[in-house]
């Protein structure tokens, strides 16, 4: 189904005015402080037009972590957005090649996203319930069209960590009880670790003498 551009920005709208009167106050604040976090970072640590493109996939991935964080689902609208981003900013800066730098980006995203789902059908036969949502299955393909391969696993492994460190402090700080169906939002970890390894892998482009040994 062809969604047209004025549906897509309703349902933008929407999407928008339900997550903002579901996130209190605190929320909003902590979202805030990390949106300009990444902005800044983005902008400061690479100053040159690749610090904007960060800046971008920076809005994108917090408001992706903070509507998983509230409500346990990651739009498609902000997923689509975080695509189309990735794919513009791979022609752009490839332009000579850009037919042949969008065919690597595609292909990047197919891999992480098929690789997520072969572990949701796996998990799904083996425990009979689902262990990663389909939005997760759908910002491995964000992270797939914007990082390179060696810098893919970095995100999914940084994510992995974050979220198992959520874990064992709700379980040893706040003496909750983490059970196997206890509900976690991965988007919420993988979001910022997308754009972490992004600015990793393009700094070390533009600073390669400050990792050399």
């Amino acid at each position: 189904m062809i969604v047209s551009p004025p549906l897509l920005a309703r349902r933008w709208c929407a999407s928008v005015s339900r997550t903002a009167s579901a996130m209190r106050a605190v929320d909003i604040g902590v979202a805030s402080v990390a949106l300009f976090i990444g902005v800044a970072a983005s902008v400061v640590l690479v100053p040159d037009s690749r610090g904007a493109w960060g800046a971008g996939l920076a809005v994108l991935m917090v408001a992706t972590a903070a509507v998983d964080a509230r409500r346990f689902i990651i739009p498609d609208e902000l997923t689509a957005a975080a695509l189309a981003l990735g794919l513009a900013h791979a022609a752009v800066e490839d332009s000579e090649i850009w037919a042949q730098a969008l065919a690597w980006s595609v292909l990047r995203g197919v891999v992480p996203a098929l690789a997520f789902l072969g572990v949701r059908a796996g998990y799904r036969r083996w425990r009979g319930r689902e262990g990663i949502g389909l939005g997760d299955v759908k910002l491995a393909g964000v992270a797939g069209v914007w990082l390179d391969w060696q810098t893919i696993p970095i995100a999914i492994e940084i994510a992995a960590v974050a979220a198992l460190g959520a874990y064992l402090i709700m379980h040893f700080y706040f003496r909750r009880i983490v059970r196997p169906t206890t509900r976690l939002p991965f988007g919420l970890f993988l979001a910022p670790a997308i754009w972490i390894a992004c600015i990793l892998d393009t700094t070390l482009l533009l600073y390669p003498s400050a990792v050399s040994f």
